[in-house]
C-alpha cells in the first residue's frame, strides 16, 4: 500500500491520484472526464483490495475540493468508512491497534468534511513553463575546491516543461589549466565511491529553479555535438537545488578519497555518452 502515517494523503496511491488529478484539472480538462480517465487508467488498483479505497479517498477529495462530488463515488467512499472495510485491510496488513484507533478518527473526519458544503471551488492554477539552464552539448567548467578547473557536460535539455530540465554528467577535469573541448570529450565521467557511494555514475537531471540557486560560479566554455537523445527515465537521479555547488563537493570528495584508497573501476567516457554506439550508465 506504500503508507507512511495514518493520514487520508499518508499513501502513495492517494497521493499520486490526487496529484494526477490536479495535473489534468490544471490542463483545463472537466471533473467528469478527469475523473473517467483516472478510473479507466488505474484498472489494477481499483481492483486491489488492499490499496482500492485510497483510490477513491484521493478522487472524492479531489471532487469535492471543485465542489463536483459524485454521488456515486461519495456513496463508495462512505460505505467503505462506515463499514470499517478499510480499517480491516488496515488490520489484514498487521497494523497495531494504536494506529487502527489513529486511522478511524481520520476516516470519521474525511466523512464530515466530504458532507460539508465547500465555500468555492479550487481555482484551476496557471502552469509556469520553464526553458533549461543549458543547452544540449554545453560544456560547462568551474572552480573545485583545490582552486582547478572542474567540467560537467550537459548531455540533454528538455524545453518547454515545468521544470526545465538538463541531464548533466560530472566529468573527472581536475586541471590546472583552463580545459579545452577535446578535453571534455576525452575526460572520464565521475564515479563515486567515497562514503557509502557503491561506484556510482555521477549522472543526473536538474531542475531550472535549482539550477538558480548555485552559489558556485560557472562558465559555458563552448558546445560539443551530443547524438543522443535521452528520455527522462536514464541517469542516477535527480539535483533539485544547488546542482553545480553539489557536484563540486561530489568531486571534492572524490578526490580526497582516492588520496588513500583506490579510484572506482567502473569507468565511462564522455565520448560514450554522446555518440550513437549503444550507450549504457552501467
Amino acid at each position: 500500500m506504500g503508507a507512511w502515517g495514518t493520514a487520508i494523503s499518508s499513501n502513495d496511491t492517494y497521493a499520486d491520484i490526487y496529484s494526477e488529478f490536479f495535473d489534468l484539472y490544471n490542463d483545463g480538462l472537466d471533473v467528469g472526464e478527469i475523473s473517467q480517465k483516472l478510473i479507466a487508467g488505474n484498472q489494477e488498483t481499483i481492483n486491489d483490495t488492499d490499496d482500492c479505497n485510497n483510490f477513491w479517498f484521493a478522487l472524492a477529495k479531489a471532487q469535492w475540493e471543485c465542489k463536483q462530488l459524485d454521488k456515486e463515488i461519495f456513496d463508495r467512499v462512505k460505505k467503505v468508512i462506515e463499514t470499517g472495510a478499510d480499517l480491516e485491510v488496515w488490520r489484514q496488513l498487521e497494523a497495531d491497534e494504536k494506529d487502527i484507533k489513529k486511522r478511524k478518527a481520520v476516516l470519521d473526519k474525511f466523512l464530515t468534511d466530504l458532507q460539508t458544503e465547500r465555500p468555492k471551488a479550487k481555482s484551476r492554477k496557471k502552469k509556469i513553463i520553464r526553458q533549461p539552464i543549458f543547452e544540449k552539448g554545453d560544456c560547462v567548467i568551474f572552480e573545485l575546491e583545490n582552486k582547478n578547473y572542474g567540467g560537467a557536460i550537459v548531455l540533454e535539455a528538455i524545453k518547454d516543461t515545468e521544470l526545465g530540465l538538463n541531464l548533466i554528467a560530472l566529468t573527472r577535469i581536475n586541471s590546472k589549466a583552463k580545459p579545452l573541448l577535446k578535453d571534455f570529450e576525452n575526460s572520464e565521467i565521475l564515479t563515486k565511491s567515497f562514503a557509502n557511494w557503491k561506484n556510482e555514475i555521477e549522472i543526473g537531471w536538474c531542475y531550472a529553479i535549482g539550477l538558480k540557486t548555485d552559489k558556485t560560479e560557472y562558465e559555458v566554455l563552448g558546445k560539443i555535438k551530443v547524438d543522443i537523445n535521452y528520455p527522462v527515465n536514464v541517469g542516477s537521479g535527480y539535483y533539485f537545488n544547488g546542482t553545480i555547488d553539489k557536484m563540486k563537493e561530489y568531486a571534492h570528495k572524490q578526490f580526497e578519497y582516492e588520496k588513500d584508497n583506490p579510484k572506482p573501476p567502473k569507468k565511462m567516457i564522455v565520448k560514450e555518452l554522446i555518440k550513437k554506439k549503444g550507450w549504457k550508465f552501467w
